[in-house]
């Protein structure tokens, strides 16, 4: 299936959306933020789809940021707009039941790093840069850089590549925990194909109350957070996959999922 500016294929319980925009080095254009609104929506209700993966056209760029083509021509209420859909969309892809993998085929800037951080793991591939260029720029990140990187690999680390603007390499992300997996040059959608199989293998309501309970916890303190895994967790109980699951168990067989 493709759209003007996705394309999307699937595979079993999983969905691959490539940013179709190599010759803009995939950058975040109005039209595409819209599109991936569409796909968003599309797969909200959608029990049979367990992980998607998400990567861009070509070797050079996952996505480069913002297009900045487009935002000259922006009045100051457009580009107040475009925040607020870029903001609302990369928290769709946060609240989505299915998990998210961001397979990152090249640079990967300001929008496209702040895309890439509202996804549940990142993998790279060997010669990838990220950074938040933004104060450069006489900015700051604005689609939730500054929220998301710090949780993701702590304040002091954060702010370094925040205040700095300085760009990394796959390896240096790999160490901070940016990024959970590096994969060589052409192997990268095998390996991102690989974690995003891993992931579809279990039970769909499980992946969804699991990636809830690790967001909705995160800063809650010990008491509180262990009462809202306890909800997460009671979510499971009633589920026929629960009980698929103990049979497969006892019937020496893999389980067969429903989702339900």
């Amino acid at each position: 299936m493709t759209g003007r500016e996705w394309i999307v294929e699937r595979q079993d319980g999983i969905e691959i959306w490539t940013i179709d925009g190599e010759a803009r080095r995939n950058a975040l254009s109005r039209a595409m933020i819209r599109e991936l609104q569409g796909n968003l929506a599309r797969i909200r209700e959608d029990r049979a789809l367990r992980c998607v993966v998400i990567t861009g056209q070509g070797d050079k760029a996952f996505c480069a940021g913002a297009d900045l083509k487009e935002r000259v021509s922006m009045s100051a209420d457009d580009v107040h707009h475009f925040h607020d859909s870029l903001r609302a969309t990369f928290r769709g892809i946060e609240a989505a039941p299915q998990a998210f993998v961001a397979a990152l085929n090249g640079a990967a800037l300001g929008g496209g790093l702040e895309m890439a951080l509202a996804c549940d793991l990142r993998v790279a591939v060997e010669g990838a840069e990220m950074g938040l260029p933004e104060v450069g720029l006489g900015i700051i990140p604005g689609g939730g850089g500054t929220v998301r990187l710090p949780r993701a690999i702590g304040v002091a680390r954060a702010k370094d590549l925040i205040l700095t603007g300085r760009r990394i390499g796959a390896a240096e992300a790999l160490s901070m925990g940016l990024v959970s997996r590096v994969a060589p040059a052409g192997a990268l959608r095998e390996v991102a194909l690989e974690v995003a199989g891993l992931i579809a293998s279990n039970a769909p309501v499980s992946i969804r109350q699991a990636k809830r309970a690790v967001d909705g916890a995160l800063h809650l303190g010990i008491e509180e957070a262990l009462a809202f895994e306890n909800r997460m967790y009671q979510a499971c109980l009633a589920t026929k996959d629960r009980v698929e699951a103990l049979r497969a168990f006892a019937e020496k067989r893999k389980p067969v999922f429903t989702g339900e």
